[in-house]
């Protein structure tokens, strides 16, 4: 077994897992279903996500045991949908994490605590603020995948995984930056799945390249306000990882926060978008969160508030939308 292990089995696990295999060393796979484990070990795809994606299997340990995998391991990076996180992970013990150095790769809320990640591992399982770290940015699996330029950025403070991380990651099609803004990074990183669910609620109705430019600088805007009031520091919010992850996602053919919003847009029912989708839309369940969040904070967001109203007041995408272009500047 090696001493780093990716937890997950989706699109995002897949890409990471092929970024840690071109470096030496074996990397430790959980995946959750015991007959993907034995397809991928036999024919070295993922048939479920990334299929086309050849895995080099002679660099990983392949188990559907959480508890051994994370055993034997030092570092855990965490790339399960975060709405499914808890429920996932709830048999593991205090002695089972509280020693290892966590970095997630999920970008959204738990929402039986509405935090994020790292602070549900913090408060749940006793892992040290300084044992954690995020992987952002404008970084789609697929693109990942097909070997295309993209920049990471590594969030934390902790300066073995400051180091460490960036060695893992980088190569000839990804370039990694730092930073210490842990928690406002996790946090634009659930933000920006949100706008992208109203930027795919616009394009479903039919709104143009105009006003979605209009919207995602909006929604920059709010990532900053929210930002400010939840985890105020220094930073620059035109930094790739907060505004260039809310342009990708909100723009990309590949961003399934925006295809769930299109499909919405169109009038299809949320659960029918989930099941047409078969993919987890984290906007979706984010949303409910971060509502209650900026309640708690005071502060006004419309196009959170109109994701809101949208997907759990059940308010026609029509009439909120036309609501909501009236508050934009």
């Amino acid at each position: 077994m090696g001493k780093t292990a990716i937890i997950g089995g989706g699109s995002w696990a897949t890409a990471i897992v092929k970024l840690l295999t071109q470096k030496p060393g074996k990397i430790n796979w959980w995946i959750r279903k015991p007959e993907t484990v034995e397809y991928i070990k036999n024919f070295k795809h993922n048939p479920d996500y990334l299929s086309y994606l050849n895995l080099n299997t002679d660099r990983l340990f392949l188990s559907n045991d959480m508890k051994k995998v994370i055993k034997n391991s030092d570092i855990i990076i965490w790339v399960i949908p975060a709405a499914f996180l808890h429920k996932t992970i709830s048999e593991l013990s205090l002695p089972d994490m509280s020693q290892k150095l966590h970095v997630s790769a999920i970008k959204g809320i738990i929402p039986e605590f509405t935090c994020s990640v790292t602070e549900y591992l913090h408060s749940q399982y006793n892992v040290p603020n300084q044992n954690f770290a995020m992987i952002a940015g404008p970084c789609h699996a697929e693109e990942v995948a097909m070997e295309k330029l993209s920049v990471l950025t590594v969030a934390t403070t902790n300066s073995e995984l400051g180091s460490i991380l960036p060695e893992m990651l980088s190569c000839r099609y990804i370039n990694v930056n730092t930073t210490n803004d842990l928690r406002g990074v996790e946090y634009s990183a659930v933000l920006k799945n949100i706008f992208a669910v109203a930027a795919g609620i616009c394009s479903g109705l039919g709104y143009g390249d105009n006003f979605q430019s209009i919207l995602t600088v909006n929604s920059i805007r709010e990532t900053e306000h929210f930002l400010e009031a939840i985890c105020p520091t220094k930073r620059n919010i035109i930094d790739s990882v907060y505004s260039g992850d809310i342009i990708v996602t909100s723009y990309s053919q590949f961003s399934r926060n925006r295809i769930f919003g299109t499909l919405i847009g169109k009038g299809y029912s949320v659960q029918y978008s989930m099941i047409e989708m078969k993919m987890v839309a984290e906007g979706y369940y984010a949303v409910k969160g971060i509502k209650h969040l900026i309640k708690e904070a005071g502060i006004q967001l419309p196009i959170i508030e109109a994701v809101y109203n949208v997907l759990y007041e059940h308010i026609s995408p029509t009439i909120e939308m036309k609501l909501l272009a009236e508050k934009l500047k």
